[in-house]
């Protein structure tokens, strides 16, 4: 079923992309006026034909959205975790005796070697 949605989702993508580019651009204010030129689809130009057809798979696009979101997520949990089967770093275990000061480096005497 997935792939019947996600076929008939593609093929709208692609006429939705084909018609958007056959449309034409406004030409300015003549053509709020009736002016501009004359085509195949007539005078008015293929404005109604291709608006219309534009409209109507946009409404397929958003149906099979919709539909493909819908019949996917039934399945998912939403209480579980991306994250849950993770590997976990282990962090090094800090410096034991180390005094505020002192060098990393530097080899850490003991308290009997310190008095002397």
């Amino acid at each position: 079923m997935d792939t019947l949605i996600a076929t008939i989702h593609i093929i709208a993508c692609v006429m939705l992309v084909v018609l958007v580019l056959l449309q034409s651009g406004k030409e300015g204010m003549g053509v709020i006026f009736g002016g501009g030129s004359g085509s195949v689809f007539g005078s008015s130009g293929a404005g109604g034909l291709l608006v219309k057809l534009t409209a109507v798979f946009g409404a397929v696009f958003l149906i099979t959205s919709l539909a493909y979101n819908s019949y996917t997520g039934r399945g998912a949990k939403p209480d579980t975790s991306v994250m849950e089967g993770a590997p976990i770093e282990q962090k090094a275990a800090p410096a034991e005796n180390k005094k505020p000061g002192q060098n990393l480096f530097e080899e850490q005497k003991t308290p009997a070697e310190q008095k002397q």
